[in-house]
């Protein structure tokens, strides 16, 4: 049993799906697979249950996950002691954008010695990271409070529709949000991004409408593309947008008050990571 296939385990177990577990670890999808196959002959059990249309956890892979966790933190714990980072470990998320690129640009400029290295995590783990001392801080968005865990407020993240180039709303200024109501919504599912599912399900709620389900994807990349070519409307991050280039996609500001998410900086509740400081005035230096 390899570290690796484990690891390739609870990305699985945790997407629930092998193409987005491959996303997330940036390998190809077969490798995943084979690794998971290997470590299933390994153990004489089968931890999927693979049909065309779901991928579920069998008995013996609920049974295991936990365990392989609990191996993959005392690893890093092992990795951690042996060789501490002297540099900062932070973990980001899709859609961050042009928000990440200035922050860490301004923190360079102020703490040029000082190594920074990205984790591209969900949000969940990201915190557990933070807890268990991985990540020195971590960007979130709207969570919930997290034991071991102090969050520290940044700015707010505006949203902006994503609609066809192609569409009649394409081509406004803003949108209100009753006029989407026509289109499909696109999102991704609400165990991913629960309070951005909320914020957006419940602003058609209040303009009046119960929005027509669009297909899920795995990633944003594949619903904007969805988009370019049929009538459906999505949501994306303002800093995120202005970095994105798709021509057969608009993305158009919501009229005031708009819809947004407030972005903040996750560190342990009771230890200070290094160049705390550094970052903090990185991030007020920010231009929203």
């Amino acid at each position: 049993m390899e570290l690796r296939q484990l690891t390739y385990f609870v990305a699985v177990a945790e997407e629930l799906h092998f193409g987005r577990a491959a996303e997330r670890l940036h390998i190809v999808q077969s490798a995943v697979s084979q690794q998971v196959r290997r470590l299933e002959r390994e153990l004489g059990a089968e931890l999927f249950d693979r049909s065309p249309r779901r991928v579920r956890l069998t008995g013996a892979g609920e049974r295991l996950l936990p365990e392989a966790r609990a191996v993959l933190a005392a690893a890093e714990r092992a990795r951690a002691a042996v060789a501490p980072s002297a540099g900062l470990r932070i973990g980001t998320s899709t859609g961050l954008g042009a928000h990440l690129d200035r922050v860490l640009g301004v923190f360079a400029e102020r703490a040029p010695d000082v190594p920074v290295e990205l984790f591209s995590l969900p949000a969940g783990e990201r915190l557990a990271r933070v807890a268990g001392g991985q990540l020195d801080a971590a960007f979130v968005r709207a969570v919930e409070p997290a034991p071991g865990v102090r969050v520290l407020p940044l700015w707010p993240d505006p949203l902006v529709a994503a609609v066809p180039a192609s569409h009649p709303l394409a081509g406004r200024p803003e949108i209100r949000v009753d006029e989407l109501a026509a289109l499909p919504l696109a999102l991704t599912e609400r165990r991913n991004n629960p309070a951005l599912v909320d914020l957006v399900v419940g602003a058609c709620h209040r303009a009046g409408f119960e929005p027509l389900p669009g297909p899920v994807s795995g990633s944003l990349q594949d619903t904007l593309a969805s988009i370019g070519t049929r009538p459906l409307w999505t949501v994306v991050y303002a800093s995120h947008a202005r970095v994105l280039h798709n021509p057969r996609v608009a993305f158009v500001p919501f009229v005031a008050p708009g819809l947004a998410l407030s972005t903040g900086l996750a560190v342990h509740a009771t230890r200070t990571p290094p160049h705390l400081d550094t970052l903090l005035l990185a991030c007020g230096d920010h231009e929203n």
